[in-house]
């Protein structure tokens, strides 16, 4: 699942990982829509956006980890919020990649998780 509120943002790490093989992905635009479409999808990992309307990535990472602790979320933000990186951790991010990001590190950081 990715998680941003920019569309374009979505559709790049979208695209990036469907031309690496990986399929069905779904899409959310804020941490409310994450925590519906992680209850009805239970995808198998999740690249999440920190700043976002509505609900923010640290608050739809608490509410997903508190029901789901075996969830694999990657948190993404841009730089220069190391104290939002710490707390993103602290609660259960089993990564965190600073944007802008190459689509190698996005790979590489989906294809490590889910060996």
């Amino acid at each position: 699942m990715v998680v941003d509120d920019a569309a374009f943002m979505r559709m790049m790490i979208k695209d990036t990982l469907t031309k690496d093989g990986l399929g069905d992905i779904v899409e959310a635009a804020d941490g409310e829509q994450a925590v519906q479409q992680y209850e009805a999808s239970k995808p198998d990992l999740t690249i999440m956006d920190i700043t976002m309307p509505n609900k923010d990535g640290l608050e739809a990472l608490k509410e997903i980890k508190s029901k789901h602790p075996e969830a694999l979320i990657v948190m993404c933000s841009a730089m220069g919020q190391e104290a939002m990186v710490v707390e993103a951790i602290k609660l259960g991010a089993r990564d965190f990649i600073v944007k802008p990001f190459k689509a190698d590190r996005i790979l590489k950081t989906v294809r490590d998780l889910l060996k």
